[in-house]
């Protein structure tokens, strides 16, 4: 499997947003060391995220202190045929994902694989046709393949799927302790669910009101991101800003909880509980044994993003958060969610296997599920978005607003003459 004489195989990963950049550099990081080379850019766009969340996503990786440039869609382009890596990830959401297949993979291609960075039941088809140019997708339970398999061959995709254990999970330990502060309980906020409004103030009125009844916790609500930073997902209502607005009608006291931002980690190493709605760091609290609550209050279902958590043993809702019961989850399902063992894990050597492949000029060319000529608006436009600074596209998209509006200014002047 030799290239350029030296036989090391070499990785290039593109990600677009806050989490898909989290799950890149623990992914890349998760290759053997040896023989494998790795390298990580941010592709530039309007949810691609700010210094401080790259330094939190990169942390206690293999690429803790390196640089993550961002970079125009245009500029990774040269930079792929200049230095023509083995393989290219493409970690990020899936319009971005469809746009850059088609825009940087060229006749003489890498092994191109893309995925999904965190909890992925139920299997959807859009998550597939997006990515149906890769030649393996990456999932993080038995679960999740299964479920992605068995749609993929349905859809006609027909790249592998690969198994990983979610690399930014913490190994599974005793925590260290308090250290002498107050115990905290976290609620890791997500920028999704829930939508309404009137649903996240009961949230925060549930943790203030815990915060009132136990002094002797301290509530945290962990954020992906700060009101002014970008997400992978746009928060429509951001809680920190929420609060401040119950703050000054008095519905809570402006002290009762913390908004904080850094790895979950830290917040979790002496956690007396978590809550979530459906988020990711829901299996970080599960591998450090915090007791957890998923709330069930705005339902357990798709729309929520819960439904993986049927049968785990932890759903609660918000009165049980008020009387802070917390819960363990239930061993039979780790074991069959995200928790398997790693001996079982085989996305490496598949992605061996193809780079193989690929070098004995075997790898096959596959085509787009999405197809026509919308599809290829919608890519051109994507890369737009993915080329130039988000103030230029700001400007372009005004004008096109603008143009629009005398065009039917236009037509409405010309029909009331007749």
């Amino acid at each position: 499997m030799e290239r350029d004489g030296d036989g090391r195989i070499r990785v290039m990963a593109i990600a677009d947003s806050d989490s898909y950049l989290k799950w890149s550099a623990a992914l890349l990081g998760a290759l053997p060391g040896e023989g494998w080379d790795t390298d990580l850019a941010v592709v530039r766009s309007p949810v691609a995220p700010s210094a401080d969340q790259v330094r939190a996503a990169v942390a206690g990786t293999p690429l803790a202190g390196r640089e993550v440039p961002v970079r125009g869609a245009l500029e990774l382009r040269s930079r792929l045929l200049r230095e023509r890596p083995d393989v290219l990830m493409l970690n990020c959401t899936g319009p971005v994902v469809d746009a850059l297949a088609h825009a940087l993979v060229g006749e003489r291609r890498p092994v191109l694989v893309s995925g999904l960075p965190g909890i992925s039941v139920p299997a959807t088809e859009r998550a597939w046709l997006y990515r149906s140019t890769a030649d393996l997708f990456v999932l993080h339970s038995h679960r999740e393949v299964a479920e992605f398999t068995d749609l993929g061959a349905r859809l006609g995709a027909t790249g592998a799927v690969g198994l990983a254990t979610l690399p930014f999970l913490p190994e599974p330990r005793p925590r260290a302790g308090t250290g002498g502060g107050r115990p905290r309980v976290v609620f890791a906020s997500q920028a999704k669910v829930p939508a309404e409004r009137g649903q996240r103030e009961q949230v925060l009125l549930g943790l203030a009101a815990l915060a009132e009844a136990r002094p002797d916790l301290e509530v945290v609500v962990k954020l992906r991101a700060r009101e002014d930073e970008a997400q992978t997902h746009k928060e429509k209502y951001h809680y920190e800003a929420l609060w401040r607005y119950m703050a000054a009608r008095g519905e809570v006291r402006p002290d009762a909880v913390a908004f904080r931002t850094g790895p979950m980690v830290e917040y979790l190493e002496d956690a007396a509980g978590f809550v979530t709605v459906s988020s990711t760091a829901a299996l970080e609290a599960f591998a450090l044994d915090v007791p957890t609550l998923v709330l069930t209050d705005f339902g357990l279902n798709a729309e929520q993003i819960n439904l993986v958590f049927e049968g785990s043993g932890v759903l609660g809702t918000l009165d049980d958060v008020r009387a802070a019961r917390f819960r363990r989850v239930d061993g039979a399902w780790l074991r069959a969610n995200y928790f398997h063992p790693v001996h079982e894990n085989d996305w490496v050597r598949r992605l061996t296997a193809l780079v193989a492949a690929a070098r004995r000029g075997e790898l096959p060319q596959r085509e787009s599920l999405l197809t026509g000529p919308e599809q290829q608006r919608r890519r051109t436009r994507s890369l737009m978005r993915l080329s130039l600074p988000p103030t230029a596209v700001r400007q372009l998209g005004r004008a096109r607003r603008r143009l629009r509006a005398l065009r039917a200014n236009l037509r409405g002047t010309l029909a009331s003459r007749g």
